[in-house]
């Protein structure tokens, strides 16, 4: 006969009584913890907009080009004597550049004033001739037909003084030509030719390139699809256009600021064919040489006035399922929004924004990810720096906020 051992039940009776105890305190605890986190607002941060004019501009590509571009060539033909520059050198407008063995043209620049001087003298005698014959004349001692070959005989010998001084003046400038002069002012380049060398009037290598720097242009090129954008906002009254004085900015190519703004020039009346772009020209000042030509750069250009817009910084913006850029706005209740922007540019950290929002309105740039639409919410005010985009107390919150300190330690 086996025994049978069976345990007391008032234990296991007393473990499952424990066991429904703390599984009771736990739900209430958690329905608790549930109850307060329902009653607690998110908190938030938001910006102020404020409606303005905003300037806009858009950056394009350009390179830069000399004002001026003259190339030295002879106009008429020798030996080169001297040349009187250094390579590389700023020269000004006058300066003679080479010189020309001069001995053919002095030659005959001489000859021309001694033919001249040759008909010159012959012009006094037959004018003495013709007032002689005219007193006889009169008196029927010479005969018309006489006065008429002495009027004949001044009218040539005038018509050669004439021709004489025409050739004088035509060796004159042969011989002025042999001193070949600059006809720009601005930096010279690598000379050609060096001293000895025969060179032609006209030729068609040319001696040296002057290249006129101050001021320098830069031709910059931009798109007809933005041209066409830009021209249909005039026209719809979205942008006001800034006037003739058009300023333009320019930035190097290591991505510092060149310190002389600029002036716009005018644009082409012809879209490139290939490319489907506008090109533009605008000069700069240039007094330190800091520009040289064919160097890249990008140029800012004033294209006009937004009057009435805001601008909504791009950390307040995102995007729902369909892509549409969308904003959470705080209302005078701290109730959340969510509104559907129609966003036209980027102007540095923020959207270019025309319609769709009132003056003084609150849009949430910080906690979004912790809010929905129609959710009370505890407002931080902030500003944005512009310049980094960093988020800032405002005024108004620092004041309260110090405030409540202070009372706090009364």
């Amino acid at each position: 006969m086996s025994l049978v051992t069976i345990r007391p039940l008032p234990t296991l009776v007393k473990l499952l009584a424990v066991c429904c105890l703390l599984s009771a305190c736990n739900e209430k605890s958690g329905g608790a913890q549930q109850s307060n986190a329902a009653g607690v607002k998110p908190e938030v941060s938001a910006v102020t907009l404020h409606v303005q004019s905003v300037a806009l501009t858009a950056e394009v590509p350009g390179r830069t080009a000399a004002s001026l571009i003259a190339e030295v060539r002879p106009q008429v033909g020798g030996i080169i004597r001297a040349r009187n520059f250094k390579e590389g050198s700023e020269v000004k407008a006058g300066d003679i550049l080479y010189e020309i063995d001069p001995s053919a043209y002095q030659a005959s620049y001489d000859s021309a004033t001694a033919a001249l001087q040759k008909a010159q003298g012959a012009v006094p005698s037959a004018q003495a001739k013709v007032d002689r014959y005219k007193g006889l004349t009169s008196q029927a001692v010479v005969s018309k037909q006489d006065l008429d070959d002495a009027q004949s005989t001044l009218t040539q010998a005038q018509a050669d003084v004439a021709a004489a001084k025409a050739a004088l003046e035509t060796a004159r400038i042969n011989l002025d030509y042999t001193k070949i002069r600059a006809p720009i002012s601005g930096r010279i380049d690598a000379s050609a030719v060096t001293v000895g060398a025969l060179v032609t009037a006209e030729q068609t290598t040319a001696l040296a390139t002057i290249n006129q720097l101050d001021p320098i242009n830069v031709d910059v090129t931009q798109s007809n699809t933005n041209l066409l954008a830009l021209r249909r906002a005039v026209a719809e009254g979205r942008l006001k256009v800034v006037g003739s004085n058009v300023s333009v900015k320019l930035r190097l190519e290591d991505g510092t600021a060149y310190p002389l703004p600029g002036a716009f020039e005018f644009s082409v009346a012809s879209v490139s064919e290939t490319l489907g772009t506008v090109t533009a020209r605008a000069s700069f000042p240039n007094p330190d040489r800091l520009l040289l030509p064919g160097m890249y750069v990008r140029a800012t250009i004033e294209e006009g006035i937004a009057p009435n817009s805001f601008l909504v910084p791009q950390r307040a913006v995102t995007r729902n399922t369909k892509g549409e850029p969308i904003a959470m706005f705080v209302d005078a209740d701290g109730k959340v929004h969510q509104r559907v922007l129609v966003t036209q540019r980027s102007i540095g950290n923020s959207w270019l924004v025309g319609e769709g929002i009132k003056d003084g309105e609150r849009v949430v740039v910080e906690g979004i990810q912790r809010i929905r639409d129609g959710q009370d919410v505890k407002v931080d005010d902030v500003v944005i720096d512009d310049g980094t985009g960093e988020l800032k107390q405002s005024a108004s919150a620092a004041a309260s906020k110090q405030a409540a300190n202070a009372a706090v330690v009364e």
